[in-house]
């Protein structure tokens, strides 16, 4: 095989629940994961030696400067894992186009991993009934991160534990989102420890989270008015707390129409939930009209998970 090509979704969480700390020095999560349909495409190919190259995708604005391009890249850890499994040379060259904003709480980097996974272990192993199956790659992600194999699996899920043990969620209808982006990322580990810092200044102790009983109904039933109003980020005061900008762009949103506000993950990304696709172009236009954003993007979401083209 000559080359393969992999579209990944962003995810947006639906419900981030951050419980306590563990000993591994992660938290415990209830992570309610969504894809949209924003999308990296990873391209595998032979080469003499393991190599990455990331662009923006064509028509994308998305800032690639500060993404890796060595040993570092997540594809690339995740193309070493699957050459070690399959007992073969890690000798790819990995082309990313990225759509998917950069550290963006949207899992751009674990989409890219996840992509990876995919088309290395169709280059080396196309066999029709290969040695690794999308399970095994799930779990080969779970060791290079918490968001990767969910990139995987795609469409809706309810992630525990570090967010890595993922049961698919029963999700009817398409629901219509518009992104917000910002200039410049937040760092993970600097959004989690500021909530850590806010919780004990506040005197509140982490409490172990659940799954949201009017989320998982909302999705089931397709209600996106009642999703917009489920919609949960125990990271989102955290994340205000260092970028207080994007209170103003969550209120934009909240005021042009949105049903549903959220800062995606660990952010700096701004979500708003529109309860129609025509709702969603009207809210995009305002937005980019109002100023708030680096950028608007729109989506819908569920979508598959890595998926060769």
């Amino acid at each position: 095989m000559n080359a393969v090509t992999v579209r990944v979704p962003a995810k947006v969480n639906l419900q981030l629940g951050v419980g306590p700390i563990r000993d591994d020095g992660y938290h415990d999560l209830v992570n309610v994961f969504h894809a949209v349909s924003l999308f990296d495409e990873v391209t595998a190919e032979p080469a003499e030696r393991l190599a990455v190259e990331v662009r923006a995708a064509p028509h994308s604005r998305v800032a690639v400067g500060g993404v890796p391009t060595g040993e570092d890249n997540l594809a690339a850890r995740a193309a070493r894992l699957v050459a070690a499994r399959l007992g073969v040379e890690t000798a790819v060259r990995l082309s990313i186009r990225k759509a998917i904003p950069v550290a963006g709480g949207m899992a751009g980097g674990s989409a890219d991993a996840a992509a990876a996974l995919v088309a290395c272990a169709r280059l080396w192993d196309d066999r029709e009934e290969p040695a690794l199956s999308r399970d095994d790659l799930m779990e080969l992600g779970g060791d290079l991160g918490s968001d990767v194999p969910f990139a995987v699996l795609g469409g809706t899920a309810v992630g525990v534990g570090r967010g890595e043990r993922l049961t698919p969620a029963l999700t009817r209808g398409t629901f219509h989102w518009v992104f917000a982006t910002a200039d410049g990322g937040l760092s993970t580990p600097a959004v989690y420890g500021e909530c850590d810092r806010l919780r004990l200044a506040a005197g509140e102790a982490a409490a172990w989270p659940t799954v949201s009983e009017a989320l998982m109904t909302a999705l089931a039933t397709g209600d996106a008015k009642a999703l917009g109003a489920a919609l949960s980020n125990d990271l989102e005061p955290a994340a205000l707390s260092l970028r207080p900008s994007l209170r103003r762009t969550l209120d934009a949103g909240r005021e042009l129409g949105a049903i549903g506000a959220l800062v995606s993950g660990s952010g700096p990304t701004c979500a708003f939930l529109a309860e129609t696709d025509e709702d969603a172009a009207g809210l995009a236009d305002a937005l980019d009209s109002a100023g708030v954003a680096e950028q608007i993007v729109r989506a819908h979401g569920p979508v598959p998970g890595a998926t060769v083209i």
